[in-house]
C-alpha cells in the first residue's frame, strides 16, 4: 500500500516519516487514527504498523522540505515540450557560435605565426644539384715511420 505514496515521496522520505512517527508512538504519543478493538488487536500495538496506517490515510501532520541547490526554496517549474526544445536550440546555437569563434581564433593565430616566421626566419631556396658537390681538400700523404 505504501507503493501508492512513492509517487508523492521518495523511499527515503517514507522511511524517515515512518521512523519518526513510530518513535513518537513508542513515546506514548496519541494515535491519530480511530482504531476498532479488532484492528488494535490485529496490529498488536506495533508502532511501525500503526505509523504505516496513519501515513496511508494521509492524516499525519508532518511536512517534508526538500532542499534545492544553493539553499533556494523555489518550487521547480515543469517545462513544457516547447520550452525544452527552445532551450535545446539555444544551447546548440551557443555551441555553434563558440565553435566558430574558436575556429576564427585558430585561423588568426596561424596567420600571426606565419607572419612571425616570415619576418624572423631566413627564406630558404631550393637546393640545386651543383650545390651538392663538396670541395674536398687534397689528400694528405701518410708517412710511415719505424719505431
Amino acid at each position: 500500500m505504501i507503493e501508492k505514496l512513492q509517487d508523492k515521496f521518495t523511499r527515503y522520505e517514507i522511511a524517515r516519516i515512518l521512523g519518526a512517527r513510530s518513535l513518537q508512538l513508542a513515546m506514548d504519543a496519541p494515535v491519530l487514527l480511530k482504531l476498532t478493538k479488532e484492528e488494535d488487536d490485529e496490529l498488536n500495538y506495533d508502532t511501525l504498523k500503526i505509523a504505516e496506517k496513519e501515513l496511508e490515510s494521509e492524516i499525519l501532520p508532518i511536512t517534508i522540505r526538500r532542499p534545492l541547490p544553493k539553499k533556494s526554496e523555489k518550487t521547480i517549474k515543469k517545462l513544457s515540450e516547447e520550452e525544452v526544445k527552445e532551450k535545446l536550440e539555444k544551447q546548440v546555437e551557443m555551441q555553434r557560435k563558440l565553435a566558430e569563434k574558436e575556429e576564427k581564433l585558430k585561423q588568426i593565430e596561424e596567420k600571426e605565426e606565419e607572419k612571425g616566421i616570415k619576418e624572423t626566419a631566413e627564406i630558404m631556396e631550393m637546393a640545386k644539384p651543383e650545390d651538392e658537390i663538396e670541395e674536398r681538400p687534397p689528400e694528405e700523404k701518410v708517412v710511415e715511420r719505424e719505431i
